[in-house]
């Protein structure tokens, strides 16, 4: 799995759930200029010479380093396509609202030629975030993958196929004990048909209460990415997540409200008529916007043709507007306490059909999501 971002994952050790402090556990030791390990973060694998996975750089975002090639280059050419600023294709601007915000690719003075995607920490903004990386589609591996790849990858988890997701990792915050208890890819491993609701469920119970309000927020969430992905045949999505983070502390009697029930659509883990006609004349739309782009679609190994790079230093204005965003934002009741974002694009790939493996694999987490909402 190819950590991403944004994000806050928490490499654990071999046990399946373990417990930690939410106090201060001292300073960490920089590593390179001012960036030290992201200390939470849920999931992924490590890489560079230090294996220090995520670093949290000083001006709040987080630096994620290019994997070996093709993985690294087709994930930062994923990164830069989506946010050029000279394009205005409306499939990829929607896009943008569901991924962490990119700026840029970012290197040390002292290791110039280590490079890093710099991006947005969206858990930066929460108390005590409980967060949560779980994978979607039926499969965890390219089309480019050796058979001994493909039969690793199905080996890891036998049920992808049939259950369409996978819990990478998950931190929850616990009120009693004022701690974390998180769980790892083992844990997630061991999950089946007939346990995967109660498995989900975990992650919005804080020792307390079941979490409802987030479990409603995070449903809203996936049915707009979803709507994305069944209003678009340009790309496919292989070894990819979804990062979900919601706000550990409670708000008074915030455990017991809930959006309205009819802005939730049950239907749409079975079917697409939850989408209203205007929304389908829109994504409509989009679909036929996508089907030409400044971009070449493919390209040896599916590696993305892009402009220039951004530079993650040159971005920073742009940082400064969207910190001004979050901080008028923060004294608005309409700010959202969940975060639903999709991470890890080392492996997507041109199509010129749906995506259905990500589709199927997101239409029965929404089933599980209001099967543990209703229950």
């Amino acid at each position: 799995m190819d950590s991403s971002v944004a994000v806050g994952r928490l490499e654990l050790a071999r046990p399946l759930m373990t417990r930690g402090s939410c106090l201060p556990e001292g300073a960490q030791s920089a590593h390179l200029n001012g960036c030290v390990p992201l200390s939470h973060q849920v999931a992924g694998h490590k890489y560079g010479v230090d294996k220090v996975g995520i670093l949290q750089h000083p001006d709040g975002t987080v630096l994620k380093q290019l994997q070996p090639p093709p993985r690294g280059p087709r994930e930062m050419q994923f990164y830069s396509m989506v946010y050029a600023d000279d394009h205005c294709d409306p499939c990829l601007v929607d896009l943008q609202a569901h991924l962490p915000k990119y700026y840029g690719t970012w290197s040390s003075p002292d290791a110039p030629t280590d490079l890093y995607l710099k991006l947005e920490d969206v858990t930066r903004r929460f108390q005590k975030p409980c967060i949560m990386d779980v994978k979607i589609g039926q499969r965890s591996y390219d089309p480019f993958a050796s058979q001994e790849k493909r039969e690793q990858q199905i080996r890891k988890y036998p049920l992808m196929e049939e259950i369409g997701f996978l819990v990478l990792g998950m931190r929850v915050y616990k009120v009693g004990s004022d701690s974390f208890d998180a769980y790892d890819q083992h844990y997630g491993r061991g999950l089946v048909k007939d346990t995967i609701k109660e498995g989900l469920s975990k992650f919005f119970y804080n020792g307390d209460i079941l979490r409802n309000d987030a479990i409603t927020a995070s449903i809203l969430k996936v049915q707009k990415i979803l709507q994305w992905f069944e209003g678009q045949s340009r790309f496919n999505f292989y070894a990819s997540s979804l990062l979900f983070v919601y706000e550990g502390v409670c708000a008074p009697s915030l455990g017991s409200q809930t959006v309205r029930e009819s802005q939730i659509a049950p239907e749409a883990c079975e079917q697409n008529n939850n989408i209203n006609q205007s929304l389908s004349t829109m994504y409509s739309l989009h679909k036929k916007g996508c089907v030409r782009s400044h971009y070449q679609s493919k390209q040896d190994n599916g590696v993305w043709s892009s402009s220039q790079q951004p530079n993650g230093n040159r971005s920073l204005a742009r940082l400064e507007e969207d910190r001004k965003e979050m901080k008028s934002d923060a004294g608005q009741e309409t700010v959202s306490d969940v975060e639903v974002k999709m991470i890890d694009f080392a492996h997507v790939f041109p199509s010129d059909v749906p995506d259905q493996g990500y589709i199927y694999g997101l239409k029965n987490l929404l089933k599980v999501l209001h099967q543990i909402l209703e229950e």
